[in-house]
């Protein structure tokens, strides 16, 4: 009659159990799929644009839209982090004991769990023996812990004892990282800024939220410029010059471009977007074709511009590259009866308007559109627990892959006036690599036994 299992034995066995290992990362990976297609941490209106507002309350109630913050992944992150733990230590006290409390006396069944083994009969002394063993496996191998029992002399070395912690020390490694993820997710941010050159702001927006978080500290952007590929209106580069302001005083200024951001006190801004901001402004000389007057003036787009003569002209658009030609501007000169036709001012080209014909020879000295930089905001206090997770785990399985604790016993006894040497040896990992090193140590042994 067996007896029923204690309840908190069960609990350990349910935290220690593979199963649930498996099922834990597989449903971190669905779940991680999730939230690769679904976009997190976007406004509603986007959301719905795509789904149905039914679909979109069903998703929304699951917290599909921001999951990577929802209860039930930390839950799993949690599950994961315990059964990892549960298993480790489960483990880790039989490694421990195979490591600082190894069996330095090999019977014949241990003998029999070897694949690497070997005998021998020869004329020396065990005494012999034993010295010259204890020289080849110092030389070669590791320093050998001598003990004699029942009339044998009995050899144990061994060498990446270490070795074998080196799963633990991986284990470790996702814990940390899970660690700083966590922080990350819970005491960073995610947000974005427009700021318009010449200005500056102390609050930032957070992806999916309307109410606005405060910095500490004031971010100024003191000029933009972007250029374009020739003749087309698509970006090449553009950069922002950004000054970060504390109690007034600036205490740092960078340059800023994509991939190259700004950090400051745990934040960092990303170089992202940018567009125009408001109506850009000009600079005209304009000439009287009859009286030969010249006079210059400014303008804004969209609004009239009185001249000297009594008529008027407006801009009617920009480019900041037409075509091959560099910044350009639309022009149409408004009078009684209504805007006359459209003609093309260009500055790279001050006497192009003179071939036009017209009453008033304008020449663009100067255009200036200002331009809004659009930053993405991140901070992340977990990114250094992280990148010491990953530092880490590179350590971890490094060990845990490409080194092994290998192991050799000898037994050396008196046989019928002659001595016999009875050898084995194992690795826990890399077997083949050891078969070939315990090879050539079997060689080597014959040929010092031999001299």
């Amino acid at each position: 009659m067996s007896s029923k299992q204690n309840p908190i034995d069960a609990l350990w066995d349910f935290f220690c159990s593979l199963k649930l290992t498996v099922i834990t990362l597989i449903l971190l990976a669905i779940t991680s799929i999730i939230g690769t297609v679904i976009e997190q941490n976007q406004e509603p209106e986007k959301y719905l644009q795509i789904f149905s507002e039914k679909t979109y309350r069903l998703l929304d109630s699951l917290q599909f839209f921001d999951m990577y913050h929802s209860w039930w992944f930390l839950a799993l992150l949690g599950l994961f982090s315990i059964n990892l733990t549960a298993c480790s230590i489960k483990r880790f006290p039989r490694v421990w004991k195979t490591v600082h409390e190894p069996v330095l006396t090999a019977d014949d069944g241990l003998f029999r769990t070897f694949s690497n083994t070997e005998e021998l009969l020869v004329k020396q002394s065990p005494e012999a023996v034993r010295d010259k063993l204890c020289a080849l496996l110092a030389k070669q191998f590791a320093p050998a812990t001598v003990t004699e029992r029942d009339g044998k002399i009995h050899l144990f070395a061994q060498k990446g004892k270490y070795a074998r912690f080196g799963v633990y020390v991986t284990h470790a490694s996702i814990l940390i990282i899970f660690a700083g993820a966590i922080i990350g997710t819970l005491w960073g941010y995610k947000a974005y800024v427009n700021i318009v050159e010449g200005t500056q702001t102390t609050k930032v927006w957070p992806r999916g939220s309307e109410q606005p978080l405060e910095l500490g500290f004031a971010v100024r952007c003191d000029a933009f410029a972007v250029e374009f590929y020739e003749g087309s209106q698509r970006p090449k580069e553009f950069t922002s010059d950004l000054v970060v302001l504390e109690n007034g005083q600036e205490v740092l200024k960078k340059r800023i471009e994509v991939n190259h951001p700004l950090q400051y006190k745990g934040i960092t801004f990303y170089q992202s977007s940018y567009g125009p901001a408001g109506d850009p402004g000009f600079r005209f000389r304009v000439k009287n074709r009859a009286s030969g007057e010249t006079v210059e003036v400014n303008a804004r787009q969209g609004q009239p511009v009185q001249l000297p003569g009594g008529e008027s002209f407006i801009v009617s658009n920009f480019a900041p590259s037409y075509q091959n030609f560099g910044p350009a501007a639309q022009l149409q000169m408004v009078g009684a009866g209504g805007r006359g036709g459209a003609f093309l001012v260009f500055q790279a080209y001050p006497e192009f308007d003179a071939q036009r014909g017209g009453d008033y020879i304008f020449s663009l000295l100067e255009a200036k559109q200002r331009y809004y930089t659009g930053l993405q905001v991140a901070k992340d206090p977990g990114v250094w627990v992280v990148w010491l997770g990953c530092a880490m785990m590179i350590l971890g399985s490094m060990a845990a892959f490409f080194l092994s604790h290998r192991r050799i016993w000898v037994n050396i006894q008196s046989v019928g006036g002659k001595t016999g040497i009875k050898l084995g040896g194992s690795a826990h990992r890399n077997q083949p690599a050891f078969e070939l090193f315990f090879d050539d140590f079997k060689k080597s042994l014959k040929s010092e036994l031999n001299a």
